[in-house]
């Protein structure tokens, strides 16, 4: 399982801190919305400025033109759009038949089915009169019923004023272009203040944590402003691509609606929605009919579809660094903290958090839960797999890996570290003995699968083999040895042509030689496996001048004099072939390597660097 359990974050304190900066962005969105947002800015700005900056700029006259550039853009972009929507709500009188029209028709459809049901409900229901009304009779002072009840009042207030309406519209613009004007003011003075401002988030977590700050603060601008214009990019082939499309359907004010359907696309989710059925409105406005309307979403659902799917997995899901649940969790969790603001800010202030959990312990979980990838290495993955029976999932990431790595490398990052978790889980009593019996069943499936090589026909069907209960390696070799037959191949094979394996009667270095032999015949090298101190038939004394090396498994303190004696009687037999060993890098009681070096030729560390060794230029080529 992971190091960093979440568990252990969630104590009394971090509760109550929690819970107190919740408040704190709730209450204080009239502060923090402005600074939020200037500090997102000013990220985006940041490669402008620098590259300014590398032209030959002062800070200042980059700092001022960047922000000038930018702003002229937005502005001249709003006014754009500002005339084209006066254009459309001019036109829009003229659609009012073919609006009411439709609306009409939208009514009866959606209306029919309920009407006939009520029908239906009200025929076999029993009708009860209502009651008759009171009588009404005056009395002095008052109107009231016989039951002595008041009669409603509608009370109208008086119709507003020419002065109370341009009040209220003045109140309507003034609010954005205030926060506008704060929001550019703030922007100016972190871009000038941008090197002050890290020195003091520097100066401010200490003398011991500058490189993990500044590690923080160069991922944070660097992903920030990867996230957005990857973002822009997308958002902007995607605008120009509605636009086209309504063009070439006649649609009036196409420009408008294709910038509309890109800008909309910042908003994470409710946006494109929102700009979708407004187009779906409009052309159902201007055509009599409903063929256009349908051909338009289509075509609109459509691209989105494809972007959403296709295209932003690959260029701007991989560049936000956040899973697709997170940037739905974010967006909900700011959008109901700050509005429409923090539904703009959702993504790249999660960003931000994330980021920051890299490196701050307080913040891990946020990072645990919302990064795209999930703090699980491929071992611990692997093994949470066998433990659930999901065989399938681990043959298509196991194939994955191997077509990028190879098999050496998966034994030695996936397989075998998921392999050492089984057995600590096994020794610690936290594994029953059904559970045992399927991680065996699932790792011989396993092995069979990703070493066709090594494996049965496809045509043929595997019979469950007793020696699986008990031992895979050995109900693997077995299987080796039904398909490849007694000596494990021919021994018509050039000279020093054969690899050995060779490994004590345990279960643990039977499964190892299994793999080293599947990992070396999957580089088509003749490997071939043996149980040394065992009794068996000996394919002869001209054998031996077939083999080029020998690997023995790496001892254990159990059983470090069975290995020294088979070692011993390895270097006599067969004197003239050198004796490795692979001491892998794990968490087992393993010997001294100053005490096996003595007893063979040489020591490695991992099965790639086995292949590396007997295949030095099928390795090259590999790499």
């Amino acid at each position: 399982m992971p190091d960093s359990s979440l568990f252990k974050h969630l104590t009394a304190s971090t509760i109550v801190t929690a819970t107190c900066v919740l408040g704190l962005l709730y209450f204080g969105r009239d502060v923090l919305e402005p600074l939020a947002l200037a500090s997102i800015l000013s990220l985006v700005l940041a490669p402008l400025i620098r590259t300014l900056r590398r032209v030959g700029l002062p800070q200042l006259p980059a700092t001022l033109l960047s922000v000038v550039l930018a702003g002229t853009c937005v502005v001249g972009i709003g006014t754009i759009l500002a005339f084209q929507l006066v254009a459309v709500t001019r036109d829009l009188p003229q659609y009012r038949a073919a609006i009411k029209s439709k609306v009409e028709k939208v009514r009866e459809i959606t209306e029919r089915p309920f009407a006939r049901l009520e029908a239906e409900l009200s025929a076999v229901t029993p009708q009860f009169a209502p009651p008759p009304a009171p009588p009404v009779t005056v009395k002095r002072g008052t109107l009231t019923t016989a039951a002595n009840q008041p009669l409603p009042v509608e009370v109208r207030a008086p119709r507003p004023t020419t002065r109370d309406a341009l009040a209220r519209l003045l109140s309507l613009v003034l609010g954005p272009i205030g926060e506008a004007g704060l929001v550019l003011v703030l922007l100016v003075f972190i871009l000038l203040e941008h090197e002050s401002l890290r020195d003091r988030a520097i100066r401010l977590a200490g003398q011991a944590e500058i490189g993990r700050t500044v590690r923080a603060l160069a991922d944070a601008t660097r992903g920030v402003s990867r996230f957005f214009l990857s973002q822009f990019i997308v958002n902007l082939t995607f605008g120009a691509l509605i636009g086209a499309v309504l063009w070439a359907f006649g649609v009036p004010h196409a420009l408008l609606w294709g910038a509309l359907s890109g800008l909309m696309r910042f908003v994470p989710y409710l946006g494109i929605m929102a700009a979708g059925a407004m187009i779906a409105v409009f052309v159902a406005a201007i055509d009599p009919g409903w063929t256009l309307a349908l051909s338009c979403l289509a075509v609109f659902v459509g691209l989105e579809l494809l972007v959403a799917n296709v295209i932003e997995p690959k260029v701007y899901g991989h560049s936000s660094g956040l899973s697709p649940l997170a940037v739905i969790v974010s967006a909900l969790f700011w959008g109901a903290l700050w509005g429409p603001i923090g539904l703009l800010l959702s993504t790249p202030l999660t960003l931000c958090l994330v980021v920051a959990g890299r490196h701050v312990r307080a913040l891990e979980p946020v990072t645990i839960l919302l990064g795209e990838v999930p703090n699980v290495t491929h071992s611990q993955r692997f093994y949470q797999r066998v433990l659930s029976g999901d065989r399938r999932a681990i043959i298509e990431d196991a194939r994955g890996y191997i077509a990028r790595h190879g098999f050496a490398r998966y034994c030695d990052q996936v397989l075998l570290p998921g392999l050492v978790l089984a057995a600590a889980e096994q020794r610690g009593n936290q594994i029953d003995k059904a559970q045992a019996e399927h991680i065996r069943a699932t790792i011989a499936d396993v092995a069979n699968a990703l070493t066709p090589v090594s494996a049965y026909p496809g045509n043929r069907r595997r019979q469950r083999v007793s020696l699986l209960d008990a031992n895979v390696g050995a109900h693997l070799r077995k299987m080796r040895e039904e398909k490849l037959g007694r000596w494990q191949g021919s021994l018509d094979v050039p000279a020093r042509s054969v690899v050995l394996c060779a490994g004590l009667a345990t279960e643990r270095d039977d499964l190892l030689t299994e793999l080293l032999v599947r990992t070396l015949r999957e580089a088509d090298i003749d490997a071939r496996s043996t149980v040394v101190g065992a009794e068996q038939e000996s394919p002869g004394p001209d054998a031996a001048d077939l083999i080029s090396t020998v690997f023995i498994t790496y001892p254990v303190e159990a059983t470090l004099a069975q290995w020294l004696d088979a070692a011993q009687d390895l270097h006599a037999r067969l004197p003239n072939v050198l004796l490795v060993t692979i001491r892998l890098p794990f968490g087992e009681a393993s010997v001294s390597q100053a005490v096996v070096q003595d007893h063979v030729d040489m020591v490695l560390r991992s099965f790639e660097e086995g292949l590396a060794f007997v295949a030095p230029e099928r390795t090259a080529q590999a790499a």
